[in-house]
């Protein structure tokens, strides 16, 4: 049970992680503000969006488990 709470907020961490980097870059592209003018908050979105796609990748390389519904979707048409 805890581990499941614990994966949960994991994952909601590092959605929101890049609900922030995803909404900086919307603003930015808007020209809301210069990157220069906001160096602080370009910095902490810099690191955030390196720290969320060092994430991706271990996690993309570390997780062996495939969904059985997908397999037995498979398996049921044929693939």
């Amino acid at each position: 049970m805890r581990s499941k709470v614990l994966a949960t907020l994991s994952e909601t961490f590092w959605v929101l992680v890049l609900g922030v980097v995803a909404l900086f870059a919307f603003f930015a592209a808007l020209g809301a503000f210069s990157l220069g003018e906001a160096l602080v908050a370009t910095v902490a979105v810099v690191a955030l969006a390196a720290l969320w796609l060092a994430h991706a990748i271990w996690v993309h390389r570390h997780h062996h488990e495939r969904d059985p519904a997908a397999i037995r979707a498979r398996e049921r048409r044929g693939f």
